[in-house]
């Protein structure tokens, strides 16, 4: 047989041209030792920053002692402590786990619970969401139609209804989720009989779709829609849970409580771990066989999300998240202000966006494009989002500092300068 070399696919595509050799906190460094300053962590996974050596030495222990018990064959001590600690940080009531390994798995169990436990079929879904890739996720997803091209016919009984994108639609917050409440309940009159939908789901801040937080206002009318209706309110928290926003859940900033909960990136701080929270009243009612899988709930990064957890309670890293999130956004408001390039800056913690816009209001991809890459070739990571890729998103590890965040504004309206020259 004649040799052959291998590569990736062409379709992946790096966002920058690191070739990454070691992480450490909030640096990433190359293999010629040149260090820059990880604003992606990993598409906001590295909650603890790279390497942290609490979530290290956790993990390594437990290489050492079990890499893999098969969690529907045998029973590990990570996954009941996990599950136990979980709970303390879950909302009142939420009191049952199921665990697989990414967020697109965890959103398709979510989507699978919901429809056994209400008996009905549709899912409403709000524009711009990012749900995943898989099958049914991707047909759940609108932040791009790059996800759902090409694989049609997609699962149908999804309804998509307006986003309150107060930016976009040129009202203030108060009005866009007022507006889109109203879009919310015309589909309800006009699609999906209420009878017939199973769940909404929505993230608390718009991720791939353009870092757009929900205004409280919306989550508290989806709640009460969901409680007229009986409509399971599932909260899509795989890039805004973990204090990602400065409260440990996105939706504690509208003081409601979802009745399915989705975690995935920042629980176990880069080791693949996903799971889907619920009441034993809902988790009880799927069906026998529907919850499964070979690697969930794995050993190793269950012992790694155990450290994460302790690691953002003992280094107050929610909190840390609020306070550093104002500094960066009051910090890329200044930038802003010198460039009208810059329609909008906009975020819940440490999460968030600059959109691009060019003088009549379209999306100004080009420059966008120009200065993500000019902060990359100064040493700040970051990475574009929206539905024309004119965001540039900030997501630093929640242990970041007053200096890192100075720092890495200061590079950005270096690099900002440049792209608009």
């Amino acid at each position: 047989m004649a040799e052959q070399s291998a590569a990736l696919s062409p379709l992946l595509k790096q966002a920058t041209p690191v070739l990454a050799a070691r992480g450490e906190g909030v640096y990433i460094y190359d293999e010629d030792d040149r260090r820059y300053l990880d604003f992606t962590a990993g598409i906001g996974v590295t909650s603890t920053g790279h390497c942290h050596p609490r979530v290290v030495e956790a993990a390594q222990r437990q290489v050492a002692t079990l890499v893999h018990g098969q969690y529907t064959t045998v029973m590990h001590r990570p996954l009941l402590q996990l599950t136990e600690r979980l709970g303390s940080v879950l909302p009142e009531g939420i009191d049952r786990l199921f665990y697989v390994n990414s967020g697109s798995e965890a959103v398709e169990a979510a989507l699978r619970l919901a429809r056994q436990a209400t008996g009905r079929q549709n899912a409403i879904v709000f524009q711009g969401g990012f749900h995943g890739r898989t099958m049914a996720a991707a047909s759940l997803t609108t932040s791009g139609t790059k996800i759902r091209a090409g694989i049609g016919p997609l699962m149908p009984g999804v309804v998509v209804s307006p986003f309150p994108y107060a930016y976009r639609l040129g009202m203030s917050e108060d009005e866009a989720a007022a507006f889109a409440l109203r879009e919310l309940d015309y589909q309800l009159a006009t699609v999906s009989y209420p009878q017939d939908t199973a769940a909404i789901f929505v993230e608390p801040v718009l991720g791939e779709g353009g870092y757009v937080p929900a205004p409280p206002a919306f989550l508290r009318g989806l709640r009460e829609r969901a409680d007229k209706h009986g409509i399971l309110l599932v909260a899509d928290e795989v890039q805004t849970g973990f204090g990602r926003t400065g409260r440990f859940w996105g939706h504690d900033h509208a003081a409601i409580r979802p009745d399915i909960v989705i975690t995935a990136k920042g629980l176990a701080s880069g080791f693949p771990l996903s799971a889907i929270a619920a009441p034993n009243s809902i988790m009880e009612k799927a069906w026998p066989g529907s919850q499964g899988g070979t690697y969930g709930g794995n050993a190793v990064s269950c012992a790694a999300a155990l450290a994460t957890m302790d690691v953002i309670e003992d280094e107050g890293l929610v909190a840390n998240a609020e306070r550093m999130g104002e500094r960066l956004k009051n910090g890329l408001a200044r930038v802003a202000a010198d460039h009208p390039e810059i329609g909008d800056v906009r975020g819940l913690g440490l999460m968030v966006g600059n959109e691009f816009t060019a003088s009549d209001g379209s999306p100004d991809t080009e420059t966008a494009t120009r200065a993500h890459k000019a902060a990359a070739e100064k040493g700040l990571l970051l990475l574009t989002c929206g539905p024309h890729g004119n965001v540039v998103r900030m997501i630093p590890p929640l242990i970041v500092t007053a200096d890192q965040v100075d720092e890495a504004v200061s590079l950005w309206s270096q690099a900002v300068k440049e792209a608009t020259a």
